[in-house]
C-alpha cells in the first residue's frame, strides 16, 4: 500500500508523485509536499497572484484595474499599498489606499512588491 497523502481537495487516495509534486488523478489537482507541510498545521498561508506568499505589513502593488463598489472610481494598476494586514475570508486583504481610504482585496489581484 502506498504511503502517499490523499487528495487535499476531493480526498481522494489514489495519489501519485509526478517529480516533486504529488497529483490527483481523480480532480487533477497538483500541490508541493513541502507548501502542504506548512498550510497543514493550522496556519493559512497567504499567496499572491504570482504564488509569492504574504505577510502582516507587506507592500503589495495592485496588477488589475479594480472597481471601487459604491463608486465611479477605479484603481488603477500599479498602485503602492503599504502596511497591508491579512484576513480570514474572500478579501483576504485590509489595507488602506491614498484617495480611497480603508478596503478589502483578494489576494488574487495583487503581487507583493
Amino acid at each position: 500500500m502506498s504511503n502517499l497523502p490523499p487528495c487535499p481537495e476531493c480526498h481522494s487516495v489514489y495519489t501519485y508523485e509526478d517529480g516533486g509534486h504529488f497529483v490527483c488523478p481523480e480532480c487533477a489537482h497538483e500541490w508541493n509536499p513541502a507548501t502542504a507541510a506548512a498550510e497543514s498545521d493550522g496556519t493559512r498561508v497567504i499567496r499572491d497572484a504570482y504564488g509569492t506568499p504574504l505577510a502582516d505589513g507587506d507592500t503589495i502593488t495592485v496588477i488589475k484595474d479594480l472597481k471601487v463598489r459604491g463608486s465611479s472610481s477605479v484603481v488603477k494598476v500599479g498602485t503602492k499599498v503599504k502596511g497591508i494586514r491579512l484576513t480570514d475570508g474572500d478579501h483576504d486583504i485590509d489595507c488602506k489606499i491614498d484617495g480611497f481610504g480603508a478596503m478589502q482585496l483578494k489576494s488574487a489581484y495583487v503581487k507583493k512588491a
